[in-house]
């Protein structure tokens, strides 16, 4: 039996790897800016179908798919987080084609202090002094920002719920990460299919239109696949609340994307938001890690 040290292990490293990917993702989606969002939304559905077929056949889960598919209770929660990642992606890759990555990287900013707040009234998980103050600076900085410059705001506020909802099922959700994912996305591939036929009896359908594109429509399945199975395995292995303690990175490298590779503007509103955001980040972050010592000093004795 593996220890609860070792899953907190595995969970992090976990995270580190899904957090990174996502990060960088921008950057992906700006080489498909000439495609519609909505059949790059498509084509990563049914492309991550065809990956996670390989990769249930590769590792033999077809008896945990087969046991996922029967389950009422998976089907039922799945049904839902498979409407969430599809409605999360579309607006995401939306927002990054029509140049809204700081938008973007400020739900991600606002995503773990979301699951703080998630975790507390739906999983009755403890809420300390320091994490109510850093949700309460959050909460003034998207304010501030409302009032301000609130025009990209809706972007952050949904990327933020439908992700923190997801995470917050999934982690409820009585099936494996790979198996749970490989059910969302059959669910949700006759949608994509049927989608993808009407554009290309459109002629709207930029799939085939090229080598290099087609390439990397094809690549989304892995780069969508990837890191979802990364953040389920880290989901399931360690607390909701900290798993938001990694939360930082993906949305940090697209702040940077965004600023200095990208050229976005960025307004007083911006920063006024974003520097209530990140003490409240700082202050959650030192309390989990001195959270993290009293344990271990715990332990010990």
């Amino acid at each position: 039996m593996v220890s609860q040290s070792a899953q907190g292990r595995a969970g992090i490293a976990y995270g580190l790897g899904a957090y990174l990917i996502w990060g960088f993702l921008p950057a992906y989606f700006k080489l498909l800016a000439s495609v519609l969002p909505s059949e790059v939304v498509a084509q990563r559905i049914v492309w991550s179908v065809a990956f996670l077929a390989g990769l249930v056949a590769v590792k033999g889960s077809f008896p945990a798919l087969r046991a996922a598919l029967v389950n009422p209770k998976a089907l039922r929660i799945l049904a839902v987080t498979a409407l969430l990642i599809a409605a999360n992606w579309l607006i995401y890759v939306w927002a990054i084609v029509n140049n809204h990555v700081l938008e973007s990287s400020l739900g991600y900013f606002l995503n773990p202090l979301v699951n703080v707040a998630m975790g507390v009234v739906l999983l009755k998980e403890r809420l300390g002094r320091a994490q109510m103050i850093a949700v309460a600076l959050a909460a003034i900085g998207v304010a501030v920002l409302a009032v301000g410059a609130g025009s990209g705001l809706w972007i952050s506020l949904s990327l933020a719920f439908t992700f923190a909802t997801y995470g917050l099922l999934r982690k409820i959700a009585p099936v494996e990460s790979l198996e749970g994912l490989s059910v969302e996305t059959l669910m949700l591939a006759p949608f994509a299919l049927g989608y993808l036929w009407w554009l290309g009896n459109s002629g709207a359908l930029s799939f085939g239109s090229g080598t290099d594109i087609s390439l990397l429509i094809a690549a989304s399945g892995i780069v969508t696949a990837v890191p979802l199975l990364l953040f389920a395995a880290a989901a399931r292995r360690m607390p909701y609340a900290t798993l938001g303690l990694l939360q930082y990175l993906a949305p940090t490298i697209q702040f940077l994307l965004a600023v200095f590779v990208y050229g976005e503007p960025l307004t007083t509103s911006h920063l006024i938001c974003f520097a209530f955001i990140w003490t409240g980040l700082a202050i959650f972050a030192v309390s989990g890690v001195s959270e993290l010592r009293r344990r271990r000093v715990a332990l010990a004795d």
